[in-house]
């Protein structure tokens, strides 16, 4: 409950007047308030409390500003300017420190490309060899058949003439012959086999031997699915607390790993449909169904509704500002400010989906290509192929930006009518829009198909990607969640349900946000950090 003192007004600093007496000048100390007072106050408010004469306390606080002054120029300030020049010390030994470990890094890497080459020639060389051999072997095997032909034949030929026009001698010779024959059928040779497996998942073999990454800093670090990173709250520059104690800031050690099961940490039906969830940094979320945002709570509470006289047709949060951006059927790029929709730029062609991306750049796709533009509209790059060349993307339907490598992935229905095969997938392009994979939705064999889908065509409706680089990617067909690795490696299925997966989203404790059925929303735990 508020005290009486913290209702009453305060006084404006360079205020002359009493903030209760208008009329009156302030004149006096109080002793007990620790505030400045009237000769009216001193009869009512603060009757009986020990004042002083404004002019009497005065020389004691011009001196408290004096020392004040002198120990900030003396000292403060020294302080302020040695930290300053440590900066530039910090910054020059912050540039060579990730120099070096880059082309460490860089030299690990040419040397594993050598000696996978060097292995790769070595296998190839005993594959030659073992050709070789078997090619001799088998050419002589021929030789040898072809000559037991001919001999054959030749046979052949004797016995016949014998049948026809030999004595009795020579036709039990004959007979004598083929009882006990000189030659024989040629065994077929042992040839030299060979085989090759590829690796299921050559990603764990690839980071054993690549070393190990440990980083320290603000914040979470990129690591894969089993590595341990360390991180801490140790910015570079000590504070004034420790520089004083002299304590260190100790590391703190995290581990990303998948966990063994799924959990659910919270599922409930939405008071709207969803075609589109956006996760927020607070906890809460973002949706769209036709004309209508909503954002609700982590229990499906209703916070915000905003109408729109369009059909939006995507949402994306903004990693740098936080703020909400929306695409929608009149071409329109908009920006949601204090609850309002603010037009930032217009397409020539009809936008499908919308990234915003941690470079402050607008990703739009369209039919046929995506396309990035500035936050005012001027485009920097696109997808969009030249005369009749089949297009890299076909029917975009969500795309999103790896928060570690800035790759961008796209779900793309590839429908025949924009140029594709009909056949959806996911593309992974580099910042420039150059392709690196292309995922199908392939799974291993062990795992089968529900009841509820017996393993219909992949359907990427919705994908993101969450804080270590991993996509996550809802089969709507399937009635499942996927997860795979930034190089395309499948890694699990996350989740499956009863219900078409409709949208996905990661918030920013990597909680999966899934949306099955139209307004079954479950937030899914799926990796421990």
């Amino acid at each position: 409950m508020a005290t009486a003192k913290s209702q009453m007004p305060l006084r404006i600093k360079g205020q002359t007047a009493c903030i209760h007496h208008k009329e009156r000048q302030l004149e006096f100390y109080c002793e007990k308030c620790q505030e400045l007072v009237c000769p009216k106050c001193l009869s009512s408010i603060h009757k009986t409390h020990p004042v002083s004469d404004l002019s009497e306390i005065t020389p004691q606080k011009a001196l408290d500003i004096k020392n004040f002054i002198d120990r900030t120029e003396k000292k403060s300030f020294v302080q302020i300017r040695k930290y300053i020049t440590t900066t530039d010390t910090l910054l020059k030994d912050n540039t060579s420190t990730f120099e070096k470990l880059s082309q460490k890094l860089k030299m690990q890497t040419d040397k594993l490309k050598q000696e996978l080459d060097m292995l790769t020639e070595q296998t190839l060389s005993l594959y030659h060899k073992m050709e070789e051999n078997n090619t001799k072997l088998i050419k002589t095997y021929k030789q040898d058949l072809e000559m037991y032909e001919k001999q054959l034949k030749q046979q052949i030929q004797e016995c016949k003439a014998s049948l026809q026009r030999g004595s009795h001698i020579q036709i039990y010779d004959t007979y004598c012959e083929i009882q006990s024959p000189t030659y024989s059928l040629p065994v077929k040779p042992v040839l030299g086999t060979a085989n090759f497996t590829p690796s299921e998942n050559p990603q764990d073999h690839l980071k054993k031997a690549l070393g190990k990454v440990i980083t320290s800093g603000q914040g979470q670090t990129l690591t894969d699915q089993d590595r341990s990173v360390s991180t801490s709250d140790d910015m570079g520059q000590p504070s004034s607390q420790q520089q004083q104690s002299g304590a260190k800031v100790k590391k703190a050690v995290t581990t990303y790993k998948l966990l063994p099961q799924t959990k659910i940490v919270e599922e409930w039906k939405a008071p709207c449909y969803i075609d589109s969830i956006c996760p927020t940094t607070d906890g809460q979320v973002w949706t769209i169904f036709y004309i209508t945002l909503t954002l609700l709570d982590r229990k499906g509470n209703e916070i915000q509704e905003v109408k729109h006289k369009a059909w939006i047709r995507d949402i994306s949060l903004s990693p740098t500002t936080h703020t909400l951006w929306v695409c929608d059927t009149e071409n329109n790029i908009m920006e949601l400010v204090s609850g309002r929709l603010t037009h930032r730029f217009s397409t020539k062609e009809l936008p499908r989906c919308i990234c915003v991306t941690a470079s402050n750049h607008v990703i739009v796709g369209m039919t046929r290509h995506i396309s990035k533009f500035t936050t005012d509209g001027k485009m920097v790059c696109t997808t969009m192929a030249k005369g009749t060349g089949k297009p890299l993307v076909c029917t975009p339907n969500s795309i999103s930006e790896c928060p570690v490598t800035h790759n961008v992935a796209v779900t793309d229905f590839s429908s025949e009518s924009d140029g594709g095969d009909g056949k959806r997938h996911v593309v992974v392009m580099d910042t420039d829009f150059k392709e690196l994979l292309v995922y199908r939705g392939d799974t291993p064999s062990t795992y089968k198909p529900t009841p509820q889908t017996e393993g219909r065509p992949f359907n990427p409706h919705g994908v993101v990607y969450d804080s270590v680089g991993n996509l996550i990617i809802g089969d709507y067909n399937n009635h499942r969640v996927l997860l795979i690795s930034g190089g395309g490696e499948f890694l699990r299925v996350i989740h499956t349900d009863t219900g078409y997966t409709r949208a996905v989203g990661v918030d920013r404790e990597d909680v999966l946000w899934a949306v099955f059925g139209g307004d079954n929303v479950k937030l899914l735990q799926y990796s421990s950090v």
